[in-house]
């Protein structure tokens, strides 16, 4: 049966790994060819699993610093801890539909089990191939449109997170006027926008928000372009901005630089971008909205590794650690009691942060 699940509580990362044996005691073997004489091995091995992770990224892949990345981290997680063997594709600019269902049919047939699609553009091919390999599991990232006994839909509440860095924004701006820039106008990234918008306006309802998206669907470019991501946010900033906010996937390394070269402050997302952008952008990245899509992917994979497989809707929110703001760089310690208390309202149900523009 399908389960949807609203999870509570991350679990440790220390509750889930795995052993390699029961005991702390050395292990103790008797080998019949040297006369029953036991051996003793004080050496613990790590644990080996024989799963084998197929993970097929959107966009940008690994090293976009932003999406790909967390979901990345989490699954080199799951390979040190649980001894998982993967294998990784990723997307292409402008490839056609039947090329992302090529990608997963590939991993099926190759024997891995499961296979995971970092994206809500794999949604339509998660639907297809999943019908196709009833006996292969699925997990997607950002959908929830698939109901299949083979399929995990986690997704997290974006809204949230943004709704802090929102805040962030207007607790810090001087100007009165903030920017969004989307990678692809979708109702996932308007998610992000919703919940920015809000967070700024919760402080001061004056404050002026510019929005642009970088592409249109189905041109999904706009998650991977800096050079359009840094024409947007600098044409924000020449109108009186003074930080912008991406959720663009890699195109946020271009409003990095935007904010740099003009002397502002840029909002990250997914990850915390001030450790992995370029050094010489670091001090203008004002905070980062924190989408945990590295413990989505790893929580998944432990419980798979500890024979339950998940189906259903699992949503990560704030209440959960899912989604979040950082700190990094310190530019918002000042303010962080001010947004701790907008989370505990959001957590609370005292204020409902809406999901759509």
């Amino acid at each position: 049966m399908r389960r949807t699940t609203k999870i509570a509580a991350l679990l440790s990362a220390g509750i889930l790994a795995l052993t390699a044996c029961g005991s702390d005691e050395p292990e103790t073997s008797t080998d019949p060819g040297t006369g029953g004489e036991s051996t003793t091995s004080e050496e613990t091995e790590a644990p080996q699993s024989d799963l084998m992770v197929g993970m097929a990224y959107d966009v940008g892949g690994r090293g976009d610093q932003s999406f790909n990345d967390s979901a990345a981290a989490g699954l080199d997680q799951a390979v040190a801890e649980f001894g998982v063997t993967s294998q990784e594709s990723e997307a292409e600019d402008g490839e056609a539909e039947n090329a992302r269902e090529e990608r997963l049919r590939t991993f099926a047939d190759a024997g891995f089990n499961p296979i995971i699609a970092v994206g809500f553009a794999y949604g339509p091919s998660i639907g297809v191939v999943s019908a196709e390999y009833p006996d292969v599991n699925f997990a997607i990232i950002d959908d929830s449109s698939v109901e299949a006994d083979n399929v995990a839909s986690l997704v997290f509440a974006e809204e949230q997170g943004s709704f802090l860095v929102g805040a962030a924004a207007a607790l810090k701006s001087e100007t009165g006027q903030v920017g969004f820039v989307g990678g692809v106008e979708t109702p996932l990234i308007q998610k992000f926008q919703a919940g920015y918008e809000a967070g700024v306006a919760a402080v001061d309802p004056d404050i002026t928000v510019d929005v642009t998206y970088l592409t249109q669907v189905p041109d999904f470019s706009g998650f991977g372009d800096p050079a359009k991501g840094k024409t947007a946010a600098q044409g924000m900033f020449d109108n009186g901005a003074d930080i912008v906010y991406h959720a663009a996937g890699g195109s946020g390394g271009g409003v990095f630089e935007a904010a740099s070269e003009s002397g502002n402050l840029a909002i990250g997302v997914d990850s915390d971008q001030y450790n992995t952008a370029d050094p010489s952008v670091q001090d203008v990245i004002l905070t980062s909205m924190l989408k945990n899509v590295d413990v989505a992917v790893y929580t998944y994979l432990s419980e798979v590794v500890g024979g339950t497989v998940p189906s259903g809707v699992t949503t990560y929110d704030l209440a959960a650690d899912g989604v979040g703001y950082s700190t990094s760089g310190g530019q918002v310690d000042d303010i962080a009691g001010d947004l701790d208390a907008y989370k505990q309202q959001i957590i609370d149900g005292e204020i409902e942060v809406p999901t759509a523009p």
